[in-house]
C-alpha cells in the first residue's frame, strides 16, 4: 500500500499541476519556519514569491515586517533546507495588511 503523500508528486506532474504543488510546499514551510523561529510573526506574513535572488514575503504590520528582516539570517538558512525552500541571498519584505 502507498501513502497519498508518495502520490501527489507525480500526480500533480501529470495533470500539469508540479509548479503549483512546489508552490504549496514552500509556503507550508515559510508558515512552519516563522513560526519555530519568529513567533511573534506566526500568522502574520507569507511567502509570496521565490525569486532569483531573494524571497518575497509579505508582514501585515510594520512591526511584524521588522522582526522578519531582523531574523532575515536565520530565515534564509532555514528555508534553504526546507521541504520545497530554496537557497537565497536576500529577503524582502513589503508589509501588505491583510484584506
Amino acid at each position: 500500500m502507498r501513502r497519498v503523500g508518495d502520490l501527489l508528486p507525480g500526480l500533480a506532474s501529470e495533470l500539469g499541476l508540479h509548479a503549483q504543488l512546489e508552490q504549496a510546499i514552500a509556503m507550508s514551510s515559510w508558515e512552519r519556519l516563522v513560526a519555530e523561529l519568529v513567533p511573534p510573526a506566526a500568522g502574520a506574513s507569507r511567502l509570496l514569491e521565490i525569486r532569483p535572488s531573494e524571497l518575497l514575503v509579505s508582514a501585515d504590520d510594520p512591526m511584524t515586517g521588522q522582526e522578519l528582516r531582523l531574523q532575515a539570517d536565520l530565515l534564509l538558512k532555514a528555508f534553504a533546507t526546507a521541504p520545497g525552500g530554496a537557497r537565497r541571498r536576500e529577503l524582502r519584505v513589503v508589509v501588505r495588511p491583510p484584506r
